[in-house]
């Protein structure tokens, strides 16, 4: 089948995903990322695009960038061959690393760009690997906090507010609201109905009913909750509508 035709951005704004190829890890270390933070600079300082976000995972990468001189796709082909040519002769390997198509999403308005924000900021704690967002060291969010970093930050920043401390405070704020942001996700898997759901409440954590998850010993209660939203694609308003559990609860879990 034809590829669909990649959505255009009239802001010029994108949100992009790109992974690993079978899901492969694309940085085995701190080194590797520091590598393609290098290599994003780079093309960052020849007006390739304007950086707004970012947040680095295992096998995965998050973007929040503007073209600049040239169109996304063009971009995103120079990142990726600069960063595997350094990948391949550092670990003695050949061939792909990246999927070869990256996910992208058009982000068209101040409102959808601050959530996208969030929700980069917001992939460690997802995945399970964080419980602050503060605590992840490889995503813009220290950019913005310590107004340092290869992220361009004036841009969401004066969303907030003119006044510098303000907006960074505001921002910070922002991040720490209840929400269930959704965006361009690595699988981006199709929801499951309330009836769906039930039933994989029950079997993921072996309970006769959903509201039996309250009475759960914690651990094996955020255990479970961790599993719902990561593994099965559940949203922290559906396992809430579901089991009774509060969502900041959820969140945390």
């Amino acid at each position: 089948m034809p590829r669909t035709a990649r959505k255009q951005s009239d802001s010029g704004i994108y949100h992009v995903m790109a992974r690993g190829i079978n899901r492969q890890d694309i940085f085995k270390d701190q080194n590797d990322i520091k590598r393609y933070l290098e290599t994003l600079h780079e093309f960052k300082d020849a007006d390739l695009f304007t950086l707004y976000g970012y947040c680095f995972m295992k096998n995965h990468v998050h973007l929040l960038l503007r073209e600049g001189l040239e169109p996304l796709g063009e971009v995103m082909r120079k990142i990726g061959s600069s960063y595997v040519y350094w990948y391949n002769r550092k670990y003695e390997r050949v061939g792909y690393l990246f999927q070869d198509r990256f996910k992208s999403e058009p982000v068209e308005d101040d409102s959808y760009f601050l959530t996208v924000l969030r929700y980069i900021h917001h992939n460690p704690l997802k995945a399970g690997i964080s419980k602050n967002i503060s605590d992840y060291e490889w995503s813009s969010y220290h950019d913005y906090l310590n107004s340092e970093g290869i992220a361009d930050i004036d841009f969401a920043l004066d969303i907030f507010n003119p006044e510098r401390k303000q907006a960074i405070k505001q921002f910070v704020d922002f991040h720490n609201e209840d929400n269930d942001d959704r965006c361009l996700d690595v699988e981006s898997a199709p929801r499951l109905s309330d009836k769906a759901a039930t039933e994989v409440i029950i079997k993921v954590c072996n309970i006769n009913n959903p509201l039996d998850l309250q009475e759960t010993e914690k651990s094996t209660r955020n255990e479970c909750l961790n599993q719902l939203k990561n593994k099965y694609n559940l949203s922290i308003r559906q396992i809430e509508r579901l089991t009774g559990i509060n969502r900041n609860v959820i969140a945390r879990a």
